[in-house]
């Protein structure tokens, strides 16, 4: 940037200023009102979910947008201020476009990151993939940079704010060109020079974003504790068992949004009785799980609610069953209940026999709408029909 230069800010920089300010002004709100939404019906819970798409897609471009903004600040010079007499609003102003460098890059990365690590719910319309490197599809990650996002987001706003306003001030109190030195076309502002910028700013916002998160720590935002309070927890009985299951894991899969959501039952119990030598009913299982124990990621507590498993009213499921050789295999021919109702249900798994020690794994579908589980959710796109379930398991003799 030459010296007569040094009146306005270049075409590209202004270009990235007002296509940043104006993705910002567009996401924010997007995000605050599909967060009020409600989701109790298949329309509502698809309209939220649209709005939480497009929301998360800008957030992708505006991540993209910043950095590049950022860079090409890098190498460039711009106008220094006009009231250079005025240190604390200097500072002030330093600060605050240090605070917006930030969260540019930072809460749209949270919330990414937040996206990556929660299976599922309004996905990015991006022609990239769901997930990031690195990034697991893990509950407490997705709840420590939901956390991150949603504080650091706070900061972003107000600094946006006190940025607005004081764009304004210049403008309609001191009228001076502070404001169209960042419009397009030529300016009336005087030469000042380059400006140039002081450790002090940076390390002030940095200062902020540090003393927030330590608050928002303390406040205990990032901790992936479930609240779950709703659910009666229930102390499943010990069972008397020919086999004692040692290990084992209980986990469904649903589909949302046409992507896998998987979770599992933390809590369940077997009653085994089963002879290899036997011909015919070669034994009998009767397996109880605790529906609160479940873990379904972001969507545990809907999963809990009155329209899905109903767990406060139907606090356990259970798997009764006998076992019989196949061709090939087992099979587990029995009945399964949930929330009441009870459905025929064939189990089909392997069985890996070690002297007394034996290895089950097993895999069946069920159809959601036999339980009366989400019958608000009548569209497939949103929520499909089919569970997979996965049994597998350890017991000895």
């Amino acid at each position: 940037m030459s010296g007569a230069q040094a009146t306005t800010y270049g075409t590209i920089a202004k270009t990235f200023h007002w296509l940043t300010g104006l993705l910002i002004l567009t996401v924010i709100p997007l995000g605050a009102i599909a967060y009020r939404l409600p989701y109790e019906t298949n329309e509502q819970l698809a309209f939220k979910a649209q709005l939480f798409s497009f929301h998360k897609t800008l957030g992708i471009v505006i991540f993209v947008v910043a950095l590049g903004r950022i860079l090409w600040a890098m190498g460039q010079s711009k106008p220094s201020t006009l009231h250079p007499d005025r240190k604390v609003e200097t500072a002030l102003a330093e600060l605050v476009h240090w605070l917006l460098y930030i969260s540019l890059v930072a809460v749209p990365l949270t919330g990414w990151i937040h996206h990556a690590a929660t299976e599922g719910f309004a996905p990015h319309f991006l022609p990239i993939s769901q997930d990031l490197p690195f990034v697991p599809n893990d509950e407490s990650v997705a709840k420590l940079f939901g956390g991150l996002h949603w504080l650091w987001s706070k900061i972003m706003v107000g600094a946006i704010l006190l940025h607005i306003a004081g764009a304004l001030k210049h403008h309609f109190i001191d009228k001076d060109a502070t404001l169209r030195r960042m419009w397009f076309g030529s300016s009336s502002a005087p030469a000042v020079g380059h400006h140039k910028g002081t450790k002090a700013a940076p390390l002030a916002a940095l200062a902020i974003y540090i003393a927030a998160t330590g608050a928002g720590a303390a406040a205990g935002i990032f901790t992936a504790e479930r609240q779950v309070a709703q659910v009666a927890q229930v102390d499943l009985a010990e069972v008397s068992s020919e086999w004692t299951v040692s290990q084992g894991q209980l986990s469904i899969t649903i589909t949302q949004f046409g992507t896998p959501v998987t979770g599992s039952f933390g809590e369940w119990t077997s009653a085994i009785r089963f002879d290899e030598n036997a011909s015919g009913i070669m034994g009998d299982v009767e397996t109880t799980i605790a529906i609160g124990s479940l873990s379904l990621g972001t969507v545990t507590n809907d999963a809990l609610g009155t329209d899905f498993f109903h767990a406060e009213a139907f606090p356990t499921a259970t798997f009764k069953a006998d076992i019989q050789r196949t061709d090939d295999a087992y099979v587990a021919d029995g009945t399964l209940t949930i929330k009441g109702i009870t459905v025929p249900l064939a189990l089909p798994f392997t069985l890996a026999l070690d002297g007394d020690t034996a290895t089950m794994i097993g895999q069946l579908q069920l159809d959601r709408r036999d339980f009366q589980i989400g019958q608000s959710m009548s569209d497939e796109s949103n929520l499909a029909f089919t569970v997979i379930v996965d049994i597998t398991l350890t017991a000895a003799r």
